[in-house]
């Protein structure tokens, strides 16, 4: 019987070809050690774990793709041919393609996604958006079962316990989480309930906080009309949604103190507020009680009425005057008609007594005409000038139907729309009694 007897060549051949045909591609991953890169610019190196290890060889076309720089300790995982170095008779992966694995490649990808959305204006300082001082409404996108939303909800209600809170429940770890984030936005941004949104978790490994470094969370975020608080993990943890929200809080429980003020401090404000607003209000009162006092009196000294009781009482002083001159006149004419009279008698001349009696009935009567004559000029004197004070009154202009419109602050007169701004407040006086308005619209004549 004739035996098959196999050189060394033929079974390393044979075995190099069952290897090649039955594992055409596989991913490995481990531990690079034993780094060669000798001037053929080939590399050689052994891929290890805990219990064992492979040689590999990179020939140099195939490091066109490198994204980094191989040393030895780096976790990589590579794509590969199995083979066989026939020469030695070594088992060997001959790699194709070689990346970091766990936080290398992570991290690369987060610098080139930080590197995009910068060059694209996403972090601009321009695009933030101011947090309500007070808000109506504040959401919170997270987990509804991890430590965040408690620690969140915990904080909301001891700082504002008003304030309404709406949940928008979603996953924050897994390969679904980042289209449940984006939807979130996208729903709270179109119902409008709040007027703040809370996006985070809590803290975790690169891994487990990935998904607030994926681009359509981040572009998400940049869209929101609704002003974004990030809190992912911890204050160390950085993600790219801390670099696009309005503000980066260090944890869930910093953001929730972001959003909302102080209740404890509103309230010792508006204490503080209302004590300065009565005292405004008692000051201000002070003040139009002096005007007013003040006004009244000078209203009372230069008030028509009392021009009439001066002027009444110089007429009656005048009436005197003139009653006293006409006794006066006429006691002197009486004495003079007397002593005329008298002599008169002694010569007995009775045609001159009679054509003096004649003439002393006409003095008499034109002495009683002008007598008359001057007391009816001073009435009507009087009665002129009583009219004119009537009409010059502004009694008697407010008696007509015109208003009279005052400054409330000062008191002055306001005759010109140029004293005048919209929502200033008149005071109006009628003949009887006042009004106050407010000044709505303003129109030129």
């Amino acid at each position: 019987m004739q035996r098959d007897i196999l050189t060394v060549s033929q079974l390393n051949r044979a075995t190099s070809r069952l290897l090649s045909e039955h594992f055409l591609s596989v991913l490995v991953e481990g531990e690079l050690s034993n780094f060669s890169a000798p001037s053929s610019g080939h590399f050689y190196f052994t891929l290890k774990d805990a219990n064992a290890q492979v040689r590999c060889a990179m020939f140099r076309t195939q490091q066109r793709r490198l994204t980094f720089k191989p040393e030895n300790g780096k976790q990589v995982i590579v794509k590969a041919q199995v083979s066989l170095y026939e020469p030695r008779g070594d088992y060997q992966l001959i790699v194709e393609h070689i990346e970091e694995a766990g936080d290398g490649a992570l991290r690369r990808a987060f610098e080139a996604l930080k590197q995009k959305l910068a060059a694209e204006g996403l972090f601009n300082a321009s695009h933030k958006k101011d947090l309500p001082t007070l808000p109506h409404c504040i959401g919170l996108i997270t987990s509804p079962t991890g430590a965040a939303i408690h620690d969140m909800l915990t904080v909301l209600k001891r700082r504002f316990p008003s304030v309404p809170v709406i949940i928008y429940p979603v996953a924050v770890q897994g390969d679904n989480a980042r289209y449940d984030i984006a939807n979130a936005l996208a729903i709270a941004n179109q119902l409008q309930q709040c007027d703040v949104l809370i996006v985070g978790r809590g803290g975790g490994s690169l891994e487990d906080l990935w998904v607030f470094n994926e681009e359509i969370v981040a572009r998400a975020i940049f869209a929101s009309t609704i002003p974004i608080i990030s809190a992912v993990g911890h204050e160390t943890d950085f993600t790219i949604a801390d670099f696009v929200a309005d503000l980066r809080a260090p944890t869930p429980s910093a953001a929730a103190e972001h959003a909302t003020p102080d209740y404890q401090q509103w309230l010792s404000s508006f204490l503080q507020l209302e004590v300065r607003l009565q005292q405004q209000l008692q000051r201000k009162l002070n003040q139009q009680q002096q005007t007013f006092e003040w006004l009244n009196k000078r209203l009372l000294q230069q008030h028509p009425k009392q021009k009439l009781l001066r002027n009444a009482q110089r007429l009656d002083e005048l009436e005197g005057r003139l009653n006293l001159a006409i006794q006066t006149r006429l006691s002197r004419q009486a004495a003079e008609l007397a002593t005329k009279t008298a002599t008169l008698w002694q010569y007995n001349p009775a045609n001159t007594i009679n054509s003096y009696k004649q003439r002393l009935n006409y003095l008499n009567k034109r002495l009683i005409a002008a007598s008359q004559k001057k007391l009816q000029a001073c009435n009507q004197r009087l009665s002129n000038v009583s009219q004119t004070l009537h009409v010059v009154s502004p009694l008697a202009t407010l008696n007509r139907g015109y208003a009279l419109t005052i400054s409330p602050e000062d008191g002055s007169v306001i005759s010109s729309i140029e004293q005048l701004a919209v929502g200033d407040l008149v005071e109006t006086r009628l003949a009887q009694g006042r009004f106050t308005s407010q000044v709505k619209q303003i129109k030129p004549d």
